[in-house]
């Protein structure tokens, strides 16, 4: 175990019990927390670093929420004087450009833990708001040109200062939400969270003492990197190119260059920044290329700072991988997908006994903000969709998921989203559309339609694939592409894929379609 704990039996109680301490952060922002989209979809993470902000340990949720963690935190180590950080602090960002990695809806709180007389460790978590002011209910403006029109931005800021509540700072949160309940609920959650978090840390070190713990901790990380390091060994070795067209038409290049000891993926290449909000942070395209090479190397539970020391990732400032401020972010989460994706395909064609074909690879995300028809009372519904998954070279592909990187989330249930925000559903069905052909099928989307009932309702969407089809593997067939659709009173059809603040009246159905997963081989004749 390198410099670490000699003691196996104390390495593995310390880990598990850093594990356990992320879970129970988990379950603490999920029972308590006051918005749908985290007690009900999870759309959140928790995890502990160290005092240096290296991921320790995680609990469930999103992924790529995790994997924005550490990098939050060593954002507020590098703008915060380390006399100014005290026990009792808790810290806030959502800002991308301040370590808030995603867009304004994500806040990451972070504090630090203190034992033996300093700094030992980090407690983190992060949840989608679901406003957090700016153009739109919802906070996610298509047509924002710059982060200013995004909502209200959290640079590494204080919430508690040695234990004490800053409230100008609270009030100001408040005050800049149309849903100033709710956010103060989901805000009171996750700091219950990380206090819970900091006290199962604190009781740790209690009991094996901080050096015990920090050397733990470090041979946690060699173990990480070392099965990191061999499944890189069993990688083919070369540099692999792709290009893919979007569905803007634009090209994106990238390239995953393999050696004995490293795993190289180079973004130069990518199209400027832009004048939109589908520009992604630097850590959000590292984010990407992690889940990637965990994928691929070390597809098991093991997951620290460890595991991504093979991993190195080039960006060219000022594009749409490594954006300059002020650029918009707002929806990232597609850019970051199709990303992943991209990765993915030139992984898979290279070696496509190992990999599936393509998913429908969309968060396919949708923003309902209105008045409740029977209480009046403003709402706003944020929900991600699922999709088809690529057949492999053993199996077809799943049914109705939800994206790479999305992990253990949930859709929200008919019965909350019908009694939360007056919606009509009709349909909650598989897609049954041809597609995905092959030796192996492609898994089936889904077709999800609903009536809504309040008035001033406003739809938002953020899907991609929507008109270049997911992408068959090794001869299968494409698969088909993620819509949205709304049905006018008088009969009429509308197609969107990103839109928002459309106007919805009440009996008007909006119905989501999302893709059929790429085949896999040719079909037999």
């Amino acid at each position: 175990m390198g410099d670490g704990v000699d003691d196996p039996f104390t390495l593995e109680i310390i880990a598990s019990s850093l594990s356990a301490a992320a879970d129970e952060m988990f379950a603490v922002l999920r029972k308590t927390a006051m918005s749908p989209i985290i007690y009900e979809v999870l759309d959140v993470g928790t995890g502990i670093t160290d005092a240096h902000g290296d991921l320790v340990s995680s609990g469930a949720g999103i992924p790529t929420f995790v994997g924005m963690l550490d990098k939050a935190v060593k954002a507020i180590i590098a703008l915060t004087p380390a006399d100014e950080i005290r026990p009792g602090d808790i810290f806030a960002t959502n800002d991308p450009y301040f370590g808030g990695v995603t867009h304004l809806n994500d806040v990451v709180l972070a504090m630090p833990v203190f034992a033996e007389g300093r700094l030992i460790a980090w407690t983190a978590n992060v949840g989608h708001w679901s406003d957090i002011g700016g153009a739109v209910p919802g906070s996610m403006w298509t047509e924002a040109s710059d982060i200013f029109a995004e909502g209200l931005r959290l640079p590494a800021i204080k919430l508690f200062d040695a234990g004490e509540p800053v409230k100008p700072v609270l009030a100001i949160l408040k005050v800049n939400s149309r849903l100033p309940d709710f956010l103060e609920g989901d805000l009171w959650a996750s700091i219950a969270s990380i206090r819970k978090g900091a006290e199962r840390v604190e009781r740790l070190v209690a009991t094996y003492g901080a050096e015990t713990v920090e050397r733990a901790i470090s041979a946690l990380y060699d173990y990480a990197e070392a099965r990191s390091r061999q499944g890189l060994a069993l990688l083919p070795k070369g540099r692999l190119t792709v290009e893919e067209q979007l569905d803007d038409g634009t090209i994106w290049k990238a390239a995953i260059e393999i050696t004995d000891d490293r795993f190289i993926v180079d973004l130069r290449d990518a199209p400027d920044q832009r004048a939109r909000p589908t520009n992604l942070s630097r850590d959000g395209a590292v984010i990407g290329c992690q889940l990637v090479f965990k994928m691929v190397a070390a597809p098991d539970m093991v997951c620290n700072a460890g595991s991504f020391r093979p991993l190195e990732v080039l960006t060219r400032p000022g594009s749409v991988f490594d954006p300059l401020p002020p650029a918009p972010q707002g929806f990232y989460f597609e850019t970051r997908v199709r990303l992943y994706d991209m990765l993915w395909r030139a992984l898979a064609e290279a070696s496509p006994e190992r990999l599936p074909a393509g998913h429908f690879a969309s968060i396919c995300s949708i923003v309902i903000a209105g008045r409740h028809p029977i209480t009046d009372r403003n709402f706003t519904l944020v929900e991600p969709q699922v999709g088809g998954w690529g057949a492999s070279a053993t199996r077809d592909g799943l049914n109705a998921q939800f994206s790479a990187g999305h992990g253990d989330t949930f859709n929200c249930p008919i019965e909350i989203a019908e009694a939360r925000y007056g919606l009509d559903y009709q349909t909650l069905a598989l897609n049954d559309e041809p597609g995905g052909a092959g030796l192996h099928h492609g898994g089936k989307g889904i077709v999800s339609e609903y009536a809504v009932r309040g008035r001033d309702t406003q739809l938002g969407a953020g899907f991609s694939r929507s008109v270049v089809p997911v992408w068959g593997l090794n001869g299968g067939e494409p698969g088909t592409t993620n819509r949205v659709e709304l049905v006018r009173t008088d009969g009429s059809t509308e197609r969107y894929a990103v839109v928002s603040a459309l106007p919805v009246a009440p009996g008007e159905i909006i119905r989501i379609t999302t893709a059929q997963g790429g085949g896999w081989g040719k079909a037999p004749e």
